[in-house]
């Protein structure tokens, strides 16, 4: 279950999380998937910001149940948070330096 202390992930003002730089190949792509759904307008924008950033997971791993992620660096900040509702309502934001667009299907 999605705790308040899962939450305490959401300190923007520190970066959290595993370094995608320091990822293997497989999970540094999937990474750079999820973050090509922020950055679709802007995806030579992508390299610039992809191995500086930070990848944090808090909450369930299985699917439809509430979890949260934030990917970080200095040129972006995404945040997804499935939580509220007991996982029956998303949110996610994305703030950066450059254009961004979610492109989720549908």
């Amino acid at each position: 279950m999605y705790t308040e202390a899962d939450h305490a992930c959401g300190d923007h003002h520190s970066t959290q999380g595993v370094s995608a730089w320091g990822l293997d190949a497989e999970p540094h792509h999937l990474l750079r998937r999820l973050l090509s759904r922020y950055t679709a307008r802007a995806p030579h924008a992508l390299d610039s910001v992809l191995d500086e950033s930070h990848f944090a997971w808090a909450g369930h791993t299985d699917e439809g149940q509430p979890h949260y992620y934030r990917i970080q660096s200095d040129g972006i900040l995404v945040e997804y948070n499935y939580t509220q509702r007991n996982g029956h309502h998303a949110h996610s934001v994305g703030l950066s330096k450059m254009p961004l667009h979610a492109t989720f299907p549908g």
